[in-house]
């Protein structure tokens, strides 16, 4: 009697997606932690290196945390120097949150470590195929936004 041959269907997107997230986040915080700060405010100086002054709202959103939980991020990067909240000078309601000079130096201390992590990721692609899977994860995420 012949068995039938069960074919397992691939993992989904969706999970992979999860899988690398959640690995390259585990290396983050393994990377930034001699500095005290965590994957999480690493990305939140990131958004600020590239977007410096937003709002918390903002910043919120572009870190992929809530907005209830920015608001302890920000206190604990605020207390470690790394940035500075200033009011909006177009909106005086507003606190613009800003890098300092130390969270520059703190991104600039760990450029090349982060760049070496990301080149692993996609090691075993061409530039090509890098350049690609880039394009891919941005139209994945304005198909979604």
């Amino acid at each position: 009697m012949l068995e039938a041959q069960v074919t397992k269907a691939p993992p989904s997107l969706l999970y992979m997606v999860k899988q690398v997230e959640l690995v390259v986040r585990s290396h983050l915080d393994d990377l930034v932690r001699p500095s005290g700060i965590t994957a999480l405010q690493y990305t939140a100086l990131t958004v600020l290196e590239r977007h410096d002054g937003l709002s918390a709202a903002q910043l919120a959103r572009d870190s992929f945390v809530t907005a209830q939980s920015i608001a302890d991020l920000v206190r604990s990067l605020e207390g470690r120097g790394l940035v500075r909240r200033e009011r909006n000078p177009r909106n005086r309601r507003e606190l613009q949150i800003l890098l300092t000079d130390a969270g520059r130096e703190l991104l600039s201390q760990y450029a090349g470590p982060v760049r070496e992590l990301e080149e692993r990721m996609v090691r075993d692609l061409t530039a090509h195929q890098t350049e690609q899977f880039r394009q891919a994860l941005i139209k994945a995420w304005h198909a979604l936004s």
